[in-house]
């Protein structure tokens, strides 16, 4: 907490040494696992035969056009008057899937653009970014793929500000737990030493790099993946530029949470910032209280088996009741 409160200290001191006719502007990232945002076009490369209309699920066009509602609904809920300037996807099947998104729903008058690549995936889930290309332009992007198991893309974008400064943004989708959180350690751990490779690349090829890596890491801040393997640590008073800080450390120590498993709320969603931007003289910075997780009431339902609240889902096992997703979103604010 006394970190905390530095940071916000400096912070509004460099906006008195800037210059008092200099305004603080706001740039808010997002990320979001919307869970299961799966066309209703048959994919004969991947195994997306639940969510067919001739599926178990019996998904077709009015459940896909509710999904797509809906990721809107709170995505306008975060923005408020100002639509939120990036947005990292995590779950999402299909170019088509992003292309509805942008163009067909709610959020179409917002003039969205995205980026998204198909990813070998068994499932064909994929990670994908939205941007208001006046707040974000994008001149390179690439993805970082896993040779030795078919697992998600991560995407590295970079692009420039409204400032003109360069931001590099990564969308992550780590392994699941699925068989039991130690069995399944090994493949999360070799995606965060891939992801480190190209943070590493950034950090000897670029002087002082903004970098945010956010998506569901389907870790904790305080896993090995995330802290020894990524070198993400929670921020401190002795920052330095070319470090990895993970901002959702404050928030799992206030008990906050993004997903909720058994009982328990976890940050498995994070936000991963380079330490040049949580210098408060830097063009462009945040604080570790810039972080938010963002839980509205209509995103949560009570929990019947574990008491107070859980995500409101679209499915509730094999019960389809036109939720939002199993994570909720988180929210990094940016000044600039």
């Amino acid at each position: 907490m006394k970190n905390t409160y530095l940071y916000i200290l400096l912070l509004f001191f460099s906006i008195s040494v800037l210059g008092q006719n200099r305004e603080m502007k706001n740039f808010k990232i997002v990320s979001y696992n919307v869970e299961n945002y799966f066309d209703v076009v048959d994919d004969s490369l991947t195994s997306d035969e639940e969510y067919l209309p001739t599926g178990i699920r019996a998904w077709n066009n009015s459940k896909y056009t509710t999904k797509q509602t809906n990721i809107a609904k709170v995505l306008a809920a975060i923005g408020g008057w100002e639509s939120p300037a990036i947005v990292g996807l995590c779950e999402i099947e299909s170019e088509k899937s992003m292309r509805d998104l942008t163009l067909y729903s709610p959020l179409k008058g917002l003039g969205y653009k995205y980026i998204h690549h198909e990813s070998p995936d068994a499932r064909g889930v994929d990670v994908a970014l939205m941007y208001q290309p006046h707040q974000f332009k994008p001149y390179w992007n690439e993805i970082i793929r896993i040779p030795t198991f078919k697992t998600r893309d991560m995407l590295y974008v970079a692009g420039r500000m409204p400032n003109e400064d360069t931001l590099h943004v990564f969308v992550c989708h780590f392994p699941s737990r699925l068989g039991g959180e130690l069995e399944s350690e090994d493949r999360r751990v070799t995606v965060a030493e891939k992801l480190r490779l190209k943070v590493d690349s950034l950090f000897q090829t670029s002087e002082n790099p903004n970098i945010i890596i956010m998506g569901d890491f389907n870790d904790y801040p305080s896993n090995s993946s995330i802290v020894e393997v990524l070198k993400a640590m929670p921020p401190s008073d002795n920052i330095q530029p070319k470090n990895l800080y993970n901002l959702a450390h404050l928030l799992q120590e206030k008990g906050k949470g993004s997903h909720k498993f058994q009982g328990e709320w976890g940050m498995l969603d994070q936000m991963i910032v380079s330490g040049q931007l949580l210098n408060p003289l830097s063009s462009i910075s945040t604080t570790p209280n810039d972080m938010q997780v963002f839980e509205a009431d209509f995103l949560l339902e009570n929990d019947e088996a574990f008491l107070g609240k859980k995500p409101f889902r679209t499915y509730n096992g094999m019960t389809y009741q036109g939720g939002y997703a199993d994570h909720l979103p988180v929210v990094l604010n940016l000044w600039y």
